[in-house]
């Protein structure tokens, strides 16, 4: 007959472990860890691969600030979880570039339909155009424009007459009014160096608009 020395059972071995000295116990931990994470990691190898779920979202790569014009480099294509993807979400980089960003956006931040405006720099602010925000005093005023208005910039000049700051400009947006502000902010489009004295004059002089009848 065997010796049930030589041949002992699982549940001997068990026992010796538990009741035996300190060094086997953290043996018998040691093993049950390792079984544990092998048994783990199992089953994290059996759960599909959430990547892929995600929805294709066009996001900004880096910070835009308010009235940039969107080119290739300012964008890149995110995954975004299904759930949480905003209303007007844009998906094509196409639809994004060369319009005008309405309000300044965080990199990594999703691009919405309602944060672009215009298609673009307009043919009267050429290639190298900007867009300006003018806060209009009148309320009535920023209510007759509209996306696509062709407008003068004015202010007060020498001996109280008018002076031209950018004469036939493009309206990209009238923002809505904010009750914290006074007047509305209207978004113009016109060429870069027109559109830095235009900002310029902003800061300490009162700026209108003009509209310019349709061609």
């Amino acid at each position: 007959m065997t010796d049930a020395r030589l041949s002992p059972r699982l549940r001997h071995r068990l026992g010796a472990l538990v009741t035996g000295p300190g060094w086997r116990r953290i043996l018998l931990l040691r093993r049950t860890a390792a079984l544990s994470l092998a048994l783990l990691a199992l089953v994290l190898a059996s759960v599909p691969s959430a990547e892929g779920s995600g929805v294709p979202l066009v996001v900004a790569a880096v910070d835009l600030t308010a009235g940039a014009t969107v080119v290739a480099g300012d964008l890149a294509v995110r995954e975004w979880p299904a759930d949480l993807v905003p209303t007007g979400a844009v998906r094509d980089t196409a639809v994004a570039q060369g319009r005008v960003v309405i309000g300044n956006v965080r990199a990594g931040e999703p691009i919405t339909d309602v944060r672009l405006v215009g298609a673009g720099p307009t043919p009267a602010a050429g290639p190298d155009g900007a867009a300006v925000p003018v806060r209009l005093a009148d309320a009535g005023v920023a209510a007759l424009l509209v996306p696509g208005s062709r407008v003068d910039v004015v202010t007060l000049g020498p001996g109280a007459d008018g002076l031209v700051l950018a004469a036939d400009a493009t309206v990209l947006a009238v923002l809505r009014e904010d009750p914290r502000s006074r007047g509305r902010l209207v978004m113009v489009a016109m060429p870069r160096a027109t559109a830095t004295r235009v900002a310029a004059a902003s800061l300490t002089d009162q700026v209108a608009v003009t509209l310019r009848s349709p061609d």
